[in-house]
């Protein structure tokens, strides 16, 4: 949970936001077929079939700054160079826009291509 002061409260954000938030415009990217499930994630898509928007990422940090770690799967023939810019530009601002909270860092890596 991030949370902050404003003159007005106490504002909580949670993870689960963060990561539906970022894997949703990631996934919006030009070039982007997916978003890869990692870690735990992989379980969880055995024992349930359902689509979950969070698949692929890991958010780290405080309120001051987060790291973020995207899995994704590209579609073929695509210039991964120019798919990882895009995305991270484009979380950044997202993140960036609707929060308040800076992104440090944003790693994109690429599980797979789809044809």
């Amino acid at each position: 949970m991030i949370a902050y002061e404003t003159k007005v409260g106490t504002i909580e954000v949670s993870p689960e936001y963060f990561a539906k938030l970022i894997g949703n415009a990631a996934s919006s990217c030009f070039g982007v077929a997916g978003m890869a499930p990692h870690g735990k994630q992989k379980l969880r898509n055995l024992v349930s079939k359902k689509e979950y928007t969070d698949n692929g990422v890991k958010i780290t940090g405080n309120i001051d700054k987060i790291d973020i770690d995207l899995h994704i799967i590209v579609a073929y023939g695509m210039n991964i160079n120019a798919i990882a810019k895009s995305i991270t530009h484009k979380v950044k601002y997202v993140v960036t826009e609707t929060t308040g909270v800076k992104v440090g860092k944003v790693t994109v890596r690429v599980d797979g291509i789809k044809e």
